[in-house]
């Protein structure tokens, strides 16, 4: 069976909007990433302070995980108005780094090579690693999130 999906482009636009002293200081920058034609759209609720599985990343794409090499934007957005939660991002090599999720804040990675996730982050401080996996750890309380992928 051949696809009928015709591939599109993903356009990205962030604007910051800010007056100092009479002037804008504001700026907007837009990203198009183009031969898009897999996306991934879903909000849940994490599991308390657990940690939750936010995202699998795999060499070939299945029910549960996206193709590394084919994502070209990832977006992780807060939805919560209240509690922050923290990020593990997970490396091929086991290895991992956390950030901070602020209440209605966004994470985001952008990668526009054909490389994908793969090769993407520097996360033992060594070498480039594949990323494997995003989990979720609620601050107080459960958090609902948003979580975006486009893939080529």
């Amino acid at each position: 069976m051949s696809s009928t999906i015709t591939s599109g482009t993903l356009k990205v636009t962030i604007t910051e909007q800010v007056i100092l002293n009479g002037r804008d200081q504001g700026s907007k920058n837009t990203l198009s990433i183009g031969s898009i034609n897999e996306v991934v759209r879903r909000i849940f609720t994490t599991n308390g302070t657990a940690q939750t599985v936010v995202l699998n990343f795999a060499a070939t794409a299945d029910g549960t995980r996206v193709a590394d090499g084919d994502v070209r934007y990832v977006r992780i957005t807060n939805l919560d108005d209240t509690n922050f939660a923290t990020l593990v991002i997970t490396g091929d090599n086991s290895t991992s780094f956390s950030v901070r999720l602020d209440p209605g804040a966004s994470y985001l990675v952008t990668s526009t090579s054909t490389t994908g996730t793969a090769d993407y982050a520097d996360i033992s401080g060594t070498t480039l690693e594949d990323l494997s996996q995003v989990q979720a750890t609620a601050d107080t309380a459960a958090v609902d999130l948003e979580v975006f992928v486009a893939s080529a």
